[in-house]
């Protein structure tokens, strides 16, 4: 095994609010833009995996230094 995961952890909408200081209603926009995917669970409720977070971060990071 190389040291990754094999659970991905799922996270809410508001933790990933909290860890990227950003509204939950701004989570569910990029949710509904295709910004971030997310996983329906128990039919009605959304999660976020943990890789595609660091996926969205590494992206805005990129994002930023291309200017």
């Amino acid at each position: 095994m190389d040291g990754e995961t094999l659970v991905d952890e799922l996270l809410t909408i508001d933790q990933v609010a909290a860890e990227l200081q950003l509204h939950p209603d701004t989570i569910r926009r990029y949710i509904r833009e295709k910004r971030l995917k997310a996983v329906r669970v128990g039919g009605t409720a959304l999660r976020i995996r943990r890789s595609e977070l660091d996926r969205f971060i590494r992206e805005g990071e990129e994002a930023d230094t291309e200017d």
